[in-house]
């Protein structure tokens, strides 16, 4: 489990792209899983939650 003190989204981009599959925690937002290289959208996800993956995921994407 990684945790990030900043939010950071493309250097959580490369992390998850890069470890294929685990978890992380980042300070103010909370904790996400990634499986196969892309954030996982938690069950009864808030409105940050949601934002963070649909971010992080759509930086994955341009990444590729």
């Amino acid at each position: 489990m990684r945790i990030f003190k900043n939010y950071s989204p493309r250097a959580i981009a490369k992390y998850v792209k890069f470890f294929f599959r685990g978890r992380l925690y980042i300070n103010g937002r909370g904790g996400y899983t990634f499986e196969r290289g892309r954030l996982v959208m938690p069950p009864g996800a808030d409105q940050v939650h949601s934002d963070t993956v649909i971010e992080i995921n759509r930086l994955i994407s341009s990444i590729s």
